[in-house]
Parts: structure tokens; C-alpha cells; sequence
């Protein structure tokens, strides 16, 4: 069985990213440009202007998932009966006859095109060079759908037809007649409970000032709190899921909420660098969740089309996931460990992390922080366990090896992004043997990151694999073309 590490899957990836465009002819007949050209373009870019770290999960998913649906209804018409999600294009070929991989990769390079300028616009002239450097014209705009030109761009556009109105207030029109909002900003009305200088509900979210650059900081806003009100692909209702009070997190319950917060000190004290490794990988949705998909695939021998499949169920799963989670986040808005601590402890000294570089020591509780930067919304449930879970669930039921994964992930001594030059201390690899293993260690080390409680953790666990499982069963709707013809999205009424 192959053993496929990041560390070789990316170094292919970058082989294959930046041919000059009077180099070799990119092999269309034989290649995957969804992984060899589309993921290496547009992964940069988005580090660069959309995430950079990228841990801005709503932002991040928005983006693959958007990205993954192009390809999945760009490439449905050579593969009867498959039907798009947002295009219905009939089949170019003989029905007999087998997918052709050419058509098929120029249809997913139109689709990725006409998504990426819709949703980065400031970046037009990467995506024309894109098609450039793949042999193909960006100015061909054909919308005949006997060619692989014309159904890429149909799709392509019909997915961004399709997700402008969604909720997520793409354009900054989120009552989709004026544009009274920036794009992608909050039209729900969210006001924290706390201020960022001074705690007066325990039990609520506080937002946390962030250092940016050198005397550069800035106050957390909820991001896109509207994602939980976006439509989502393969289920009707988000209210129909629900999450358990966190009861741990409420000031009443005083014994309960010292416990949780003394848990996240402890598994600060203890931190491994095995353990600040998987903070970092999971934090990154990029790496974490999109990576693991392309690696599973390369193993696994998957064709172009089995891998669109894959990419795109594992991406609608884990953005289906997000809703719910949003919806939760929203309700409970519930108060994050840096603030719980600070509350409890004041200047009481405690034994903790003390910063990159700092190793485990004794420090003011009051300037205790998190390994990782904790993020921009309120702590309940752990958006990246059920981002995870999601994902995971949905890949193994997808996947001929179901839960088998064999994923090395190989850091160089001092190649840590938190502590550079520190961690880890000699050359390391980290190992998912299986799914399980991938969903179970991505949960935990949100607590060992210090930036969740264990009940967020262990609740999104039990919670999120059905979206996995609502993921992959319309993915199979859509696959045997049973699936029911859709309008575009519509976001839900703010309440």
C-alpha cells in the first residue's frame, strides 16, 4: 500500500505549477489540471489574499467549495448520467463511449476560470495566465455546449449564478437589491457581549486584540456570522441540527467551568512538538483538509473524474458542516479559553506555554495565550473538528480503501510557523494511518492549540459526521443523475 507524504505531494505540486508558458505543452489527454494546474494557481492566491494562514475557515470553503462544484458540473456531461448541481448540459459524447480526459480538463479549466474571476476578481490577469499556460484562451467565451469550451464556461457561470445570493453576501448585496454592505461582511446585526478590554459576561464571547505587524493590532470581529444562513447543497433546513448546551462554559456552573479552563492549561503545559505540529497542520484548511483529499487520491489511483468527486464532496461536506456550526456559534456565543483563564486567575501565577521559543514556565495568568491565535467567532462547537469529521466521513465512504489513509506529513527541524527555528527540535513526520486517526488528532489538537474546550471538541465530533454522510448521499444523487434540478441559492431571512 503507498505511502504518500506532504512533503513529496507538494514538491510535485510545485514541479507542475509554474512552466513558462513556451515550455511543453501542457499534456491535457493524460494530465489532472484540477490538481496540477487550478490547485497550484489558486492556493497561493488564496494565502495571499484570502487567508494567510489559511485558518479563515467561511472565507477559505467558500472558495474550494465554489472552486470544486465548477469542476464537478463541468465535467458531468462526459460522464452519463451524471447532472450538475447548477447545470443541466446534456451529454457532448457518445453515451457508450468513455469520458474523455482532454474534454474534461478543458471544461474544469473554463469552469475554474469564470469561479475564480467571480470570486477574485484582483486577480484576473493570474486566472487568464492560467489558461495561457494550459494552451487555451481566456477570451474565449463560447457558449456552445457540444464543445468543452462552451460547457465550461456554462458551468463555470452557473455556479456563479447560482451562489451569488446564497447568504454569504458575496457582492455586498445581501438583501440582493442594494449595496448597502461590503462584500462578505455582516448584515445579521451580531454585537459581541464583551468588549475587547473588559469581560463583563464570563460566559460569552470576548473578542481578543491581534498583533498583525509590528505595533500593528487589531480588535476580532464575529466573521461572517451569516454563514449560518446560507443555503446549504445537500440538506434543506440547518435548524433541523442542533448542538448540546455547553454548560460547561456558563459562569453558574463555576466548578465546571474552572475544570474545563484547567484542562486547557494543563495540555498547554504539556505541549510535544508531534502535538504543536498538528495544531499547525489542522489549522490550515488548505493543508489540513484540502491536501490529505489530493493526497488520498494520488495513492489511491483515482481518474480525473473519481477525483472531482472526491474534491468536491469533502469540500460540500465540510462547508455543509460550517452552517450548522455558525447557527450554534451564533446562539451559545460562547466565551474562548484566553478569556476564561484570565477571568479565573487574574496575575495568579500558572504553569503554561509561555510563547513561542518560551518553552513550558510559570507566567502571569493574565498573560497566559493560546499556542495558536485564537479565531475570529465565538468558541462552541470546534468549527475544525467538524470540519474534520465531516470531511473524513465523507472520504471514506467515497473511497475503494474507505477508512485507510497512510498519510506522512514531514516537517524539517525548525519549521514551525508559530516558532520558527524552535519546532520541532529534529526532523519530524506525522502519521494518519486512517480517517479516524486524521478527524480524531484534528479535534483534539484544538485543545492542545489551547483555542477550545474539550466539550466543543467532543461535541462537534458526535455532530458532524452526518454531513459527511448528507454530502456523499447527494453527491450519488447527482453522479446517477437522480438528482432534483435546483435554482440559484438563496440565503435564509435573518431572524
Amino acid at each position: 500500500m503507498k505511502t504518500l507524504t506532504r512533503g513529496a505531494c507538494l514538491l510535485a505540486l510545485a514541479s507542475l505549477a509554474a512552466w513558462p508558458s513556451d515550455a511543453r505543452a501542457y499534456d491535457l489527454d493524460h494530465g489532472n489540471a484540477a490538481i496540477e494546474i487550478v490547485i497550484t494557481t489558486a492556493a497561493p492566491v488564496i494565502f495571499m489574499d484570502v487567508s494567510p494562514t489559511g485558518g479563515d475557515a467561511p472565507l477559505v470553503l467558500r472558495v474550494t467549495t465554489m472552486i470544486t462544484n465548477a469542476w464537478f458540473d463541468a465535467t458531468a456531461p462526459y460522464n452519463y448520467p451524471a447532472v450538475g448541481v447548477y447545470t443541466r448540459l446534456g451529454w457532448p459524447n457518445d453515451m457508450a463511449a468513455p469520458a474523455n480526459n482532454a474534454e474534461m480538463n478543458i471544461a474544469l479549466l473554463y469552469a475554474s476560470y469564470r469561479v475564480l474571476v467571480s470570486l477574485l476578481p484582483q486577480r484576473t490577469e493570474t486566472w487568464r495566465q492560467m489558461l495561457i499556460d494550459a494552451g487555451l484562451d481566456p477570451d474565449d467565451g463560447s457558449t456552445d455546449t457540444t464543445t468543452p469550451v462552451g460547457i465550461g464556461n456554462v458551468a463555470g457561470m452557473g455556479v456563479v449564478d447560482g451562489r451569488i445570493n446564497d447568504g454569504m453576501n458575496q457582492v455586498g448585496n445581501a438583501d440582493g437589491r442594494t449595496h448597502n454592505f461590503e462584500p462578505y461582511s455582516d448584515y445579521t446585526g451580531y454585537k459581541p457581549a464583551n468588549t475587547a478590554y473588559h469581560l463583563l459576561l464570563p460566559s460569552r464571547w470576548q473578542p481578543d486584540v491581534t498583533r498583525q505587524l509590528m505595533g500593528i493590532y487589531k480588535v476580532q470581529q464575529f466573521v461572517t456570522p451569516q454563514w449560518a444562513l446560507v443555503e446549504p447543497y445537500s440538506y434543506s433546513n440547518p435548524q433541523a441540527f442542533s448542538f448540546p448546551v455547553p454548560l460547561d462554559s456558563k459562569l453558574f456552573f463555576k466548578k465546571r467551568y474552572r475544570q474545563q479552563a484547567d484542562e486547557v492549561l494543563a495540555a498547554s503545559a504539556a505541549l510535544t512538538d508531534e502535538q504543536k505540529l498538528m495544531a499547525e497542520l489542522f489549522d490550515n484548511k488548505i493543508t489540513g483538509l484540502g491536501f490529505a483529499a489530493v493526497f488520498a487520491a494520488l495513492s489511491q489511483g483515482l481518474s480525473l473524474w473519481e477525483f472531482v468527486q472526491l474534491d468536491f464532496v469533502t469540500n460540500m461536506a465540510s462547508f455543509d458542516a460550517g452552517i450548522v456550526v455558525w447557527q450554534a456559534k451564533r446562539q451559545f456565543d460562547a466565551v474562548r479559553p484566553f478569556s476564561a483563564i484570565r477571568f479565573l486567575y487574574g496575575d495568579t501565577p500558572v504553569q503554561a506555554w509561555g510563547g513561542p521559543g518560551e518553552g513550558t514556565k510559570l507566567l502571569p495568568a493574565s498573560e497566559w495565550q493560546s499556542y495558536l491565535q485564537e479565531a475570529d467567532h465565538p468558541e462552541y462547537p470546534s468549527g475544525s473538528t467538524c470540519f474534520c469529521a465531516a470531511h473524513a466521513q465523507s472520504a471514506r465512504l467515497f473511497l475503494p480503501w474507505g477508512d485507510t489513509l497512510n498519510w506522512s506529513v514531514p516537517y524539517a527541524a525548525g519549521s514551525s510557523r508559530v516558532e520558527p527555528g524552535v519546532t520541532p527540535a529534529a526532523d519530524t513526520s506525522l502519521f494518519f494511518s486512517s480517517w479516524t486517526d486524521f478527524e480524531t488528532n484534528c479535534g483534539q489538537s484544538r485543545v492542545w492549540a489551547g483555542v477550545h474546550f474539550q466539550a466543543a471538541v467532543d461535541e462537534a465530533a458526535a455532530v458532524c459526521p452526518v454531513f459527511g454522510d448528507l454530502a456523499y448521499n447527494y453527491l450519488v444523487s447527482l453522479v446517477n443523475g437522480t438528482a432534483p434540478a435546483r435554482g440559484p441559492s438563496q440565503g435564509a431571512p435573518v431572524p
